[in-house]
């Protein structure tokens, strides 16, 4: 079955202020699988467009369809499963490793492929764990990526990942991308995948969707938007993350 995501004019107001627009006119279509990095200035929205394509949170203008069906026409559950949302903060629910990992299969009705997870939570790093462990008893970074494991279990066709390894440390980072690298080029998952590190961006990303104007002011191939962006603010932005991380390097001297 063909991906085809579009997002036709969609805006959302402001939360504190009705009468002014967190975006509008967003234009976007994904006709093949792809790695999508949305990237921008805190405040415009990056984070509000993932959870409305997860159907979180409610949109005020415009259309979004998936396979030329309305976000509307698709029973909420069976949305959720084919687009499927990582939060940045992990979310437990009561019980065991196992039993977080099986909840997924029970909400949709799904047999719970217990191959399929130690796989995943051996990309993931996670293959020592004792899965009668508490959940909640695991660090940040652990549920983190167990939250991803969790909702990769689904095999989503869209992935809604929420600045996911903002918590990790860099070889857990990497675990991770290698990991979600792996399974676009194997399942043909896309990914749209909120980031603040650039640099994840230019390593992962295959596109860029860069949020400024409270829109999408570029939407460009990742190779191009970091040799060439088009508009002076997405050059300003380089330039400022390129000077950041230039100075986090010199703090770790």
């Amino acid at each position: 079955m063909n991906l085809q995501l579009e997002l036709e004019d969609v805006g959302k107001r402001d939360f504190t202020d009705p009468d002014q627009y967190l975006f509008r006119d967003v234009n976007a279509i994904i006709e093949e699988p792809s790695i999508i990095h949305i990237i921008g200035l805190s405040g415009q929205g990056k984070s509000t467009l993932l959870r409305i394509l997860g159907r979180l949170t409610p949109f005020d203008e415009g259309r979004i369809s998936l396979q030329g069906r309305s976000i509307h026409e698709w029973p909420t559950e069976t949305w959720r499963a084919a687009v499927s949302y990582v939060a940045q903060q992990a979310v437990m629910l009561p019980g065991s490793i196992e039993e977080n990992l099986k909840v997924v299969s029970q909400i949709h009705q799904k047999p719970f492929d217990r191959d399929h997870a130690r796989q995943l939570m051996r990309h993931a790093g996670l293959e020592e764990l004792d899965w009668d462990k508490e959940a909640s008893q695991l660090s940040g970074g652990q549920k983190q990526r167990l939250a991803l494991v969790r909702t990769l279990l689904l095999r989503p066709q869209v992935l809604l990942l929420d600045e996911i390894t903002a918590s990790l440390d860099i070889h857990s980072q990497h675990a991770v991308e290698e990991l979600l690298v792996h399974l676009h080029r194997e399942e043909g998952t896309t990914m749209l995948w909120v980031t603040h590190h650039l640099e994840q961006a230019r390593r992962c990303g295959q596109r860029i969707w860069f949020m400024a104007e409270s829109t999408i002011l570029e939407d460009t191939p990742g190779e191009t938007f970091f040799q060439s962006p088009r508009t002076e603010l997405a050059r300003q932005f380089l330039l400022i993350g390129k000077e950041s991380q230039m100075e986090g390097s010199e703090a770790h001297v």
